[in-house]
């Protein structure tokens, strides 16, 4: 099979919502090995997948290269240095990805839980449309307050989606949605995510239905939420190499 598909493991995130008490979310230890390494290892399994980059904040690049660089030689992944917004960071590790590849595949280093098969739906999703992403649909009453958090109306949930990575788009539609975002408006905040800038262009984004447990390592309460789905998984694969 041909290795077109490239992937980028987002991790220059500043992690402010996890506590100053802990290393960054992604270089957290799981199961013997660190956060982002979990996710780099689904998508290296993977038969379509050449180059794979870890993007880093500037500040930690050396941190990373002296505690991870045998981790890195092992998932055979390249370290790129992040900007200042996600959007940012992204357009450096497309920079980095080399001309065989067709496909990108955007995964927040801090979604350790993904699965494979989950990654595999929006990887064949996004080439039959050109772009698509996981999300779960809003199962919650959806509440609009206004500034003394007073309800000022309920907003129907039906057509509300969370937005999860991985984020899957054809190279050149990402990387002309994030020229375009770095080329606008001052005044109009940075796309939060790929899809945003893509819908910025008028790229169709096709929504593959992920799991819950799909979560985002945001603040300490969730690691024990990580743990707990990890724990009620079957090692497998590289898992067993690290009991």
């Amino acid at each position: 099979m041909e290795k077109d598909l490239g992937v980028i493991i987002a991790a220059a995130g500043q992690s402010s919502r996890f506590g100053q008490s802990h290393p960054k979310k992604p270089f957290l230890d799981l199961r013997g090995r660190p956060v982002w390494q979990m996710s780099a290892e689904l998508f290296r399994a993977r038969a379509d997948v050449g180059p794979i980059v870890l993007v880093v904040s500037p500040d930690d690049r050396e941190m990373v290269e002296e505690k991870f660089r045998a981790n890195l030689l092992f998932c055979n992944v390249t370290l790129v240095e992040g900007g200042r917004e996600r959007s940012d960071s992204v357009a450096r590790g497309l920079e980095s990805l080399g001309g065989d590849v067709r496909w990108v595949a955007v995964h927040d280093a801090a979604r350790p839980c993904v699965m494979a098969e989950e990654i595999d739906q929006c990887v064949r999703a996004a080439r039959d449309v050109g772009a698509a992403i996981l999300a779960t649909p809003v199962s919650s009453t959806v509440k609009q307050v206004n500034a003394d958090r007073q309800v000022e109306r309920t907003i129907d949930r039906r057509p509300l989606w969370l937005a999860q990575t991985p984020q899957v788009a054809r190279i050149d539609w990402l990387g002309q949605a994030l020229a375009a975002s770095s080329a606008g408006s001052a005044s109009r905040p940075a796309p939060t995510d790929e899809a945003e800038a893509l819908e910025r262009i008028g790229k169709p984004v096709a929504i593959v239905e992920g799991r819950p447990t799909n979560i985002k390592l945001t603040t300490a309460t969730d690691l024990m939420l990580v743990k707990a789905i990890l724990a009620d998984r079957p090692r497998a694969g590289l898992d067993t190499l690290f009991d």
